[in-house]
Order: structure tokens, then C-alpha cells, then sequence
């Protein structure tokens, strides 16, 4: 650690949003790879969603053990060594020349993508304790986690286009080399509470399957009968996860965490907002494709407005209205304006302009976005406990990814069945798919409408919730 506390913390908080980056940038980057990626290896349609599911899966279902990993040895050593198994594993899905080979690396990517992501917002949390600075520090992270996914897009098309799909894996080698050296000279070891502290092995073990099964069944599109087959088991698993925190000497997850209003409220707003604003950015990506016609590149630099509103709006302005007016109206603010943006993309048609059609709603959702997710993270983080704050970072990833993965499958689906209905009635595919977008849009705006009632209900409506909470 450099020997300037303020300064050294920077650093280290610039250390910890790189390596969230890589995870950010990793979700989306391959999506616009997908259509190179099947060309090269000869997925069919099905199979190729794979790339994509086969790294959701253990993400989403290990974020919260990995949290409370952190708790008992220490989130440096599980942010390194979830920083080197996703490194290493980015390397060998670049050099894939066989789709198993592919689909299973981009699962040890996902285990990777847990650890690190469990842990940042505990480390972040820890290092800036008290306002305004954890309210600057939280618009960095949540300006990375809200624009990273727009500026993966951007790196997608280039790289895609310019040097071939295999550099949006291999794009991660260099990166997270850096970062390893950067964490060993700017971030300081904590030693966490020990493994003689205990570990619910049960928990774990019911947790991790379940929120692993949870995700299997959002992201599957199989047969009706053993999807809900399969739901029925992940609740049952998640419910006797519930029982057992209940009984056991050192609860995974300690259900006190839940009477806060502030962590529960928070983690429910994010599970909304996220499917949202996902699926939004999942949706905007294909009517740019298929309706407009962009090309890779053109589809990413398109994003682009997002992520520089949202950066101005969470790295300046958020953090200042959030020490001004509490956490609880900004959020609803931003919610608002993100909810007005997506209900002008209910009006996309096949020969929709970008200009006029498009970019006034990216505008509108960067600004929102800015506003509201640096304010629910300071929320749902303000109640743990230094000895917690790995496990309620890992809740929020959990939520988060939830999230994701339910407003991308269920948007895509409606989309999907507006658009087959209306070709089987001799309707142009072009004009359908604008028709099947513009709907789904309307469910991505009630996703965040549902973020604004959760957060006017559950979140006190007190000045300094996020910081007292």
C-alpha cells in the first residue's frame, strides 16, 4: 500500500472496479460475438445459447457462498483467486476450437465471474465506511456495473469485426494479469474471521444448488413440463436452505440481515430495476440487428450515449443528490426517468430512425440508471456488519443476477411470441419483430415501475437511510 491513505484507497477502488469490469464487460461482449462464434464452430440455435447459459449458471448460483467464503478467509484471497481461475479460463475458451471444449470453460469463467463479484462490493464498502466518499465510491461501481454492459456492445463489435470472436475471450488475459499485479501493491490482506468460525456446509450445499437450478430454469427454454419440474425442486431447495439458517449454529446467510428494511427493500428494487434494464439493453441490441439493420460495430458505438450519461450522472451528480436528499428519493427519481425512457421505446416500427426513435430513450435510461444504482448498492449494503459484508455483498450479486437472467429470458419469450404470431399471419419479418420489441418493451417498463413501488413501500423514507440504515 502506498504510504497516502486517500490516495492508496483510490487506487484500490480502481483496482477492485477493473476486475468488476472484466465481469461486466464479459456478460455482454459475447453476445455480440454469438453470431461469429456459431459461423466458426457450427452451433445450431439452441446449443448456442449455451455460450451465454453455461456461464449464467454457476455465476448466479455461487455468489452467495462465495460471499460468505470471503467473510472467513478473507475477500482479497477469494477476489485473487477468482480473478486468476476467470483469467486463466478466458484464455482457454479464446483458444476453443470444439464447442464442449467452449461450454465448459465458459462454466469455470462463471465460477470465476462469482468469486470476484461476491467480494468487490464488501471491499468497497470496508474501504470507504461513512459518506460522501462511499457515495462517490458506489457511483464508480455502479456506473461500471450500468455501463460496462453498454460498453461491451462497443468492444464486441470492434473486436469482433476487426481481430475475430476469439479476442472478446481473449481480451480478459492481459487485463486480468494487470489487475493481479495492481491488487498485490494497492489492496491490503484481511485476514476474515477463520474457517474455525464454521462453515453451514448444508447451507452451502442447498443454496448453491437451488440458486444454480433457479437460474438453469430461467435461462432453459425446454419442455413446459420439466421446466416447472425443475422450479418446483430449486424452491424446495431454497426453502430448506431457509429452514436450515434457522437451526444452524453459523448461518450462511444470517436471516437478521432481512429486518433491516434498507437490505430488504434494496435487494428487491434490484431484482426489478435489473430485469429491466437488461433486458432492455438485450432488446435494444437485436432491433438495431434485425429491424435496422446495423451491423456489429455500428449496433455498439450505438450504445454509447448510455454509458456517458450514465457516467456523468453517477460518478458526479448521483453521489451529490444522494448526501442532499437521502438515498430513497433518488432512487425513485432515477426509476422514473429510466421507466419514461423505455416507455418511448414501445413505439419502435420497422422504419424507426435512431436519431429521433432510439437515442432520446438511451439518453433518458443512462440518466436514470446513473441515478438510481449507485443509491439501491448504498442501500442494500447499509446495515451489514463488517464480519457480513461479504455475504450481503454476495446477496446483491445474487439478486443482480436473478435478475438479469429472469428480465432477458421472460422479455425475449414475449418478444419471441409477438413476432411468431404476427408472421404466421403473413406479416413481414422485419414488421414483426418491431412489433414483438415494442411489446416487449412495455415489459421492461413495468420491471422498473415495479423497482419504483418496491422502493416507495419497502425502503424507509428517511434523509440518511443510507447511511445510518
Amino acid at each position: 500500500m502506498l504510504e497516502e491513505p486517500g490516495r492508496s484507497r483510490r487506487l484500490a477502488l480502481v483496482v477492485l472496479c477493473l476486475a468488476s469490469l472484466m465481469v461486466v464487460l464479459d456478460g455482454t461482449i459475447v453476445v455480440v460475438a454469438l453470431p461469429s462464434i456459431q459461423a466458426d464452430l457450427g452451433f445450431t440455435p439452441a446449443d448456442l445459447a449455451w455460450v451465454v447459459n453455461a456461464y449464467l449458471v454457476p455465476f448466479g448460483g455461487l455468489l452467495l457462498f462465495s460471499g460468505r467464503l470471503g467473510d472467513l478467509i478473507g475477500r482479497r484471497r477469494v477476489f485473487l483467486i477468482g480473478l486468476s481461475v476467470f483469467t486463466v479460463a478466458s484464455l482457454l475458451c479464446g483458444l476453443a476450437t470444439e464447442q464442449a471444449t467452449l461450454i465448459a470453460f465458459r462454466a469455470v469463467q462463471g465460477v470465476g465471474g462469482a468469486l470476484i463479484s461476491s467480494v468487490v462490493l464488501g471491499m468497497i464498502v470496508t474501504l470507504f465506511p461513512g459518506q460522501p466518499e462511499q457515495g462517490k465510491a458506489l457511483g464508480l461501481f455502479g456506473f461500471v456495473q450500468a455501463g460496462g454492459a453498454s460498453l461491451g456492445m462497443i468492444l464486441g463489435g470492434v473486436l469482433t469485426q476487426s481481430l475475430g470472436w476469439n479476442w472478446t475471450m481473449l481480451v480478459n488475459v492481459p487485463l486480468g494479469l494487470a489487475v493481479v499485479l495492481a491488487m498485490f501493491a494497492f489492496i491490503e490482506r484481511d485476514e476474515g474471521a477463520g474457517l474455525r468460525a464454521g462453515v453451514d456446509l448444508l447451507g452451502a450445499a442447498l443454496v448453491t444448488s437451488g440458486a444454480m437450478l433457479l437460474v438453469y430454469v430461467i435461462v432453459d427454454t425446454g419442455a413446459p413440463v420439466r421446466r416447472w419440474s425443475l422450479l418446483a425442486l430449486a424452491v424446495l431447495l431454497l426453502a430448506g436452505f431457509v429452514l436450515r439458517q434457522k437451526t444452524a449454529p453459523i448461518p450462511l446467510l444470517p436471516l437478521s440481515l432481512f429486518r433491516s428494511r434498507p437490505v430488504t427493500g434494496g435487494n428487491v428494487v434490484m431484482i426489478f430495476m435489473v430485469a429491466g434494464m437488461m433486458g432492455f439493453q438485450f432488446l435494444t441490441a437485436l432491433y438495431l440487428r434485425q429491424v435496422l439493420e446495423f451491423d456489429a460495430l455500428t449496433t455498439g458505438f450505438a450504445f454509447l450515449p448510455t454509458p456517458v450519461t450514465n457516467a456523468v450522472v453517477a460518478l458526479w451528480l448521483g453521489p451529490r443528490l444522494i448526501g442532499r436528499l437521502g438515498a430513497r428519493p433518488v432512487l425513485a427519481g432515477g426509476l422514473l426517468v429510466a421507466a419514461a425512457g423505455l416507455a418511448l421505446l414501445t413505439r419502435v416500427a420497422v422504419d424507426g430512425d435512431y436519431f429521433t426513435d432510439v437515442l432520446p430513450p438511451l439518453l433518458l435510461a443512462g440518466i436514470g440508471m446513473g441515478a438510481a444504482v449507485p443509491a439501491v448498492l448504498g442501500t442494500a449494503m447499509s446495515t451489514g456488519t463488517p464480519s457480513d459484508s461479504g455475504v450481503a455483498s454476495g446477496l446483491v450479486n445474487t439478486t443482480l443476477q436473478i435478475g438479469a437472467a429472469m428480465g432477458t429470458a421472460v422479455l425475449a419469450a414475449v418478444a419471441a411470441s409477438r413476432t411468431a404470431s404476427l408472421t404466421e399471419n403473413s406479416v413481414g419479418q422485419r414488421e414483426a419483430a418491431a412489433s414483438g420489441f415494442g411489446l416487449a418493451y412495455s415489459g421492461s417498463a413495468a420491471f422498473v415501475l415495479l423497482a419504483l413501488l418496491a422502493a416507495l413501500v419497502l425502503i424507509p423514507a428517511r434523509k440518511d437511510s443510507l447511511s445510518r440504515a
